[in-house]
């Protein structure tokens, strides 16, 4: 079972691990925005919507941050589409 996600602030990104891998999105910041520039989701991982559970916890915990999103990173833009719940986040 997945741990919950992790903002790893030294690096950068947030994180999804399970079974010994690490799922990631990348980010840069700037006032009240968080731009997600990248996911990667090691090929271990692939299958069970790993990427998209990285990337809906990413959401969740900026949304809790009272920031906005900038999706730079087409898979999370992709994520986003297919969740409009989470539109109003967009920056």
């Amino acid at each position: 079972m997945p741990s919950p996600i992790r903002d790893n602030t030294a690096l950068s990104r947030f994180e999804l691990e399970a079974d010994g891998h690490v799922a990631f999105a990348n980010y840069t910041t700037a006032p009240g925005v968080i731009a997600l520039t990248h996911t990667e989701v090691p090929r271990a991982m692939r299958e069970g919507g790993v990427g998209t559970r990285l990337v809906l916890g990413t959401l969740a915990d900026i949304r809790a941050r009272g920031l906005k999103v900038r999706p730079l990173c087409s898979f999370v833009r992709h994520v986003i589409a297919q969740h409009p719940e989470f539109a109003d986040l967009v920056a």
